[in-house]
């Protein structure tokens, strides 16, 4: 049920997270299910409460059991005092970066920023434009084209959209999708034209979407969801991973075959690896 687009794969808790779940109950339902002789759950919470009973259950069950990594998950707890706290608090270069740009966009071109969260006709237009700054970007093309178009609607009929548009001269040239549930911030989707590096729209549309969710939304979280950027350090606080939960029932055929290939995986990254291979050269 995870996919491309999952960025923490979680249950729809019925009641609450910290009520008793049978999880030897719902791990003999997940062995019921087709395919189920390999049991692959990603990207999850290292330290949630998911991870931990599904491993318990399915080891009850009788799977063997591992994690892996997934990606580093960049995010932000927002401090008392808003916008203006947080930007005092980013690196010197990140700040210098984005007023050096602003004021060269101030000198040079006719520009402005336009945060779109409503269904309106206006949308209609930022989802194109979106959609044309992504095709000229450095991204990869989309999976499933009209998955973006869907969910940018979607979010903006339930009130939860931030679609922020940079505009220069009469055209976008940075496109960025937010969504906001809550009091969490989370950053979607990003993309910028190719061409236009030297005037930091990326950046400079970025600090103006936290801006607004921090000043307007009141957000208490900024998450940058999926991956390790290097640049992501600069603009969030804090660092956590996301990781994968793999079971093997090996009492079938297929579960048997997987599970040994990937215990041989592991040993043979675990004889690659750095440490390895020096005590290897020592002895």
């Amino acid at each position: 049920m995870s996919n491309y687009y999952s960025s923490l794969y979680d249950p729809v808790w019925v009641a609450s997270p910290e009520e008793p779940v049978d999880w030897l109950d719902l791990a003999q339902r997940v062995g019921q299910l087709e395919g189920a002789a390999v049991v692959r759950l990603q990207p999850l919470d290292a330290d949630g409460v998911f991870i931990c009973g599904m491993e318990v259950g399915l080891q009850a069950c009788g799977y063997s059991v591992d994690r892996f990594f997934c990606f580093g998950n960049w995010y932000l707890p927002v401090e008392a005092g808003g916008f203006e706290t947080y930007w005092r608090q980013r690196p010197a270069q990140l700040r210098n970066t984005v007023e050096r740009a602003r004021r060269r966009l101030d000198r040079s071109h006719s520009w402005h920023i336009d945060i779109l969260t409503d269904l309106s006709p206006a949308l209609e237009l930022g989802i194109a434009a979106y959609q044309r700054v992504y095709a000229q970007s450095w991204k990869a093309p989309e999976p499933n084209p009209d998955f973006m178009p869907r969910l940018i609607r979607m979010a903006a009929s339930q009130g939860n959209l931030r679609l922020g548009l940079l505009w220069l001269e009469g055209e976008v040239v940075a496109a960025q999708v937010w969504i906001v549930t809550s009091a969490k911030a989370h950053i979607f989707k990003l993309a910028y034209q190719s061409g236009f590096d030297r005037f930091s729209v990326g950046s400079v549309l970025t600090a103006a979407l936290m801006q607004h969710v921090m000043d307007v939304d009141g957000v208490r979280e900024v998450d940058y969801l999926t991956g390790d950027d290097s640049y992501k350090k600069d603009w969030m606080s804090h660092r956590r991973e996301r990781v994968g939960l793999i079971a093997f029932d090996r009492s079938r055929l297929r579960g048997c075959m997987a599970w040994a290939r990937h215990s041989a995986g592991k040993l043979y990254r675990r004889c690659l690896s750095p440490d390895a291979i020096r005590k290897s050269l020592s002895s």
